[in-house]
């Protein structure tokens, strides 16, 4: 199979490549504009494979996605491009429309005509997976979980544009008959994360003995997700995803942003012990604007349906992704040169 990936040079995007790859022998034509936040270095394990090919594009260039898709030829879309960053969609949302809701449309076109052009017994073949966050839900209470049925009330211009992205494929589905899947994850993280997100950014300021900037009290849920067990569910939920269907990933790991900081100033204590308490380095910020206070997946539809189950526990996952970037510098320094971890999203 070959698969297209937009946003493959990305967190979850070049974990999703290096799974297909790696793990299941499956060509990937990694298509990303390579902003600020991707980074090729990120699959550069799978780069001399033979079955990774890279174009430098955007989504919202419709040209470019046309042409791409006709010399390539793939089999199935994958689609995880889209700006992310919560903080950075408060002072500068226009991006985020653009890319999220106006790249997702060109893309769904460019894969709409891909699709008629081909032989019958291909286009009846062609899958799309739309990946999307389970911020669109909007904010729990103390208890509860989204289900794939919660209704949408996103909070920041990052989740409204993802909620419209979402939109936009299931009225592709319905009037087009696109062969497109949706799945909504909670809060990823592991190895090649960019800086700017909570753990890779306590991680590296700990690591510096620099500050560690929690928002509020620190007493904001999670529901957590490594992030390699969130491409194994995208793969398969690509396999055997049922079209115009909407699916939550979720780790079942809850935890207070303060619990997932302190755990990292435990792990930095064994792994990298300095004069002082990494817990000392805590440091209670003013809260974001919009912050909602508790995400927590009901994955069961995925689970039941799919066969999948998260591997990783949180205690286990953050152990790796703390040992990974403290034996990984060569990654993360030139990042962090351009983004030495600034507060970003205050008004």
């Amino acid at each position: 199979m070959r698969v297209l990936v937009t946003g493959g040079a990305g967190f979850i995007g070049s974990a999703v490549c290096r799974h297909l790859v790696r793990d299941l022998g499956h060509a990937v034509v990694n298509v990303d504009a390579l902003t600020y936040a991707a980074s090729l270095s990120s699959v550069e394990p799978i780069s001399t494979s033979g079955l990774h090919a890279f174009e430098q594009a955007d989504i919202r260039d419709r040209e470019a996605m046309d042409r791409i898709l006709e010399t390539h030829q793939p089999d199935a879309i994958m689609h995880l491009a889209a700006e992310s960053h919560v903080d950075r969609s408060i002072t500068g949302s226009s991006i985020f429309l653009e890319t999220n809701i106006m790249g997702t449309a060109t893309l769904l076109e460019a894969v709409r005509a891909y699709r008629d052009r081909l032989p019958a017994e291909r286009a009846d073949a062609l899958r799309m997976l739309h990946i999307s966050t389970d911020e669109v839900y909007g904010s729990l209470g103390p208890d509860g979980l989204f289900t794939e049925e919660t209704p949408y009330d996103p909070s920041s211009p990052y989740s409204a544009s993802k909620a419209a992205s979402d939109h936009l494929v299931r009225a592709w589905v319905r009037t087009y008959g696109m062969p497109c899947v949706i799945s909504n994850c909670s809060n990823n993280y592991g190895p090649y994360h960019f800086p700017e997100k909570l753990i890779p950014l306590v991680i590296l300021n700990a690591m510096e003995g620099k500050r560690l900037p929690v928002y509020g009290t620190g007493s904001n849920i999670r529901d957590w997700l490594y992030v390699e067990d969130h491409a194994r569910a995208l793969v398969m939920l690509l396999e055997k995803g049922r079209f115009g269907e909407k699916y939550n990933i979720g780790g079942r790991n809850e935890r207070t942003n303060l619990q997932v900081v302190e755990r990292i100033c435990d792990l930095m204590d064994d792994l990298a012990p300095k004069a002082f308490k990494h817990r000392d380095l805590i440091d209670f910020v003013t809260d974001r604007p919009g912050h909602d206070h508790r995400y927590a997946i009901d994955a069961t539809k995925t689970e039941t349906e799919i066969g999948w189950r998260a591997q990783e526990s949180f205690d286990t996952g953050i152990a790796k992704t703390v040992q990974w970037y403290l034996d990984n510098e060569a990654w993360w320094a030139p990042l962090r040169k351009g983004y030495a971890g600034d507060r970003l999203g205050t008004l």
